[in-house]
Order: C-alpha cells, then structure tokens, then sequence
C-alpha cells in the first residue's frame, strides 16, 4: 500500500466544510441506520469533522458513549464548541490520526464515513481499528472508492497539465485511496476481520447551484487546491467548475451531479473463541 500524503498536509477551514457537506451528512445517516444501535454501545468515530454526525449518534446512545476523533485541530475545536460535554455528557472529542489510534479494546463499534479515502495506506489504519474494537466489535465504514468522482478528476488531469496551473503541479501524484473490493479485501482479511460486507456503491451528489458546487470543490479538493498560490486559488476553483460545467450542464433543476463512488465495508473483529477455533483449523 502507498503511505502518502493524507490530511495531515493541510489546513482545513472547518466552518466552510461545515456548510457543504451536507451529502456526507446525509450518507452517514443511511449507514449509521444500518447498524441498528442499541443505545448502550461505545462507539469510535473516525474523522468526525465539525461533530454533526457524531452528535447524532450520541443522542442515539443514551446508555453509551462516543469518541469523535479527526486530525484537524480546526474541526476539534468547531466540534467541541457545537457540541459542549455539558450539553453532551456521553460524547467526547479529541484529536488524533487514524493511522495512529491509542485506543485497546474499548469499543463496540468503530464507524467512518467519508474519511479514510483521505489516507493512501490503510495498513496501520485497519490495525488501529482491530486493535480499538471489543471482540466481537464491528467496523462500519464507508469512503470514496475505485472511480470516486471520476468526472472531476478527469477535469482536473486536464487543468494541471495546462497554462497557467501546470507550473504548480510538478512531481504531482494522485492524493486520493480510491481502492476497489477485490483489493481491499485482504487488507481487511491481513488485519484479522471477519468480512460481513465489502461493496463498491455507486451513488450522485447533486449541488443545488454553482456556488454549492464550488464552495464542495474549495472544501474537499485541498491536495490540488493547496499546490496553487493563495491568490490564485479562487481563479483555480473558477476554471474546474466552467470546465465541469461546460461538459455537464446542470439538469433540469439546476442542479449540478457528480457521480460518485463508495466503498462500504462491515468487518468483525472475532471473538477469543473463534479466534482459537480458527487458529486449531490451521493446524489441522
């Protein structure tokens, strides 16, 4: 697996994320729905950003509690001052990198949405999950997978080979861990999870108008962004939206849709009995 960069490279402005990434929001919902919480579980959020989703979860688990986590020390602080522990007496924020979680065996459940894409080599990443989950714990994640957002990387292949913006991109390698099942799956089976799903999902953002659909690319699109002068950063995000724009028009609505990619995966980490059942069958 390749190891870098990740998040740690740049400054995030988290109240702009904050205010265009409700899609995120909205697919986290559909898979943390799928967990069907109990309401007593201690569950780790892997890059929590501004806290919305976290806050979420933790008004589900009134019994239990919950750790946001994110590398951004912006997205902490938005976090902790949205969601107050007294206000939140259950959920808890602290800074941390996910490929170097401290955590051992104090979880239920470890969930991500829209994060480790971040992240070009998932080993130490899927270790520090293992090594945080319960036995018996699940992994619920989901991220940008094989083909994530093609259209606008294949935009964006264009602009940096061009004037004015080549010069920026020297030496430039694609940022992103875009990974399909077939490769991630021994990831998971190297780490120690038992694989309950493993799906690539395809699934279209839509922005409601232009400004939406720049205020995503000025928010998530930082490995490009951040290679280009301050001054000059405005002029960048104008020229992949009229790009973008001119080969996929809104539709009918107005609306601008770029289709996506998830990867979505369910892992377990084996109890102490399947783990000494599996390791007497390899014997054999």
């Amino acid at each position: 697996m390749r190891t870098k960069p990740d998040t740690a490279a740049f400054e995030w402005n988290a109240r702009d994320y904050a205010l265009h990434s409700a899609t995120q929001q909205a697919w986290a919902r559909e898979l943390i729905a799928g967990v069907r919480l109990k309401g007593r579980e201690a569950l780790l959020d892997i890059g929590c950003g501004d806290g919305k989703v976290t806050a979420e979860i933790a008004r589900h688990l009134d019994g239990g509690r919950v750790v946001g986590i994110d590398n951004s020390d912006q997205m902490i602080t938005l976090a902790m001052q949205r969601y107050p522990a007294r206000r939140y007496p259950n959920l808890r924020f602290v800074q941390m990198d996910a490929s170097q979680l401290s955590f051992r065996e104090e979880f239920d459940i470890v969930f991500s949405n829209a994060c480790l894409h971040w992240i070009l080599g998932h080993g130490p990443v899927l270790a520090g999950i293992y090594r945080a989950l319960k036995p018996g714990g699940r992994a619920v994640v989901q991220m940008g997978g094989r083909g994530n957002a093609q259209r606008v990387v294949e935009i964006l292949d264009e602009i940096i080979r061009e004037d004015p913006w080549k010069g920026y991109f020297k030496n430039f390698t694609f940022p992103y861990g875009f990974y399909a099942p077939q490769e991630y799956g021994p990831w998971l089976a190297g780490a120690g999870f038992s694989v309950q799903r493993l799906v690539l999902k395809p699934r279209t953002m839509a922005h409601e108008d232009r400004e939406a659909f720049k205020g995503w690319i000025r928010t998530t699109w930082l490995p490009y962004l951040h290679r280009v002068d301050q001054r000059s950063r405005n002029r960048f995000i104008e020229s992949i939206a009229q790009r973008y724009l001119r080969k996929y028009p809104p539709d009918g609505d107005g609306k601008i849709k770029v289709p996506m990619q998830r990867l979505e995966f369910i892992a377990v980490r084996p109890s102490a009995g399947l783990r000494r059942a599996d390791a007497a069958a390899g014997r054999k």
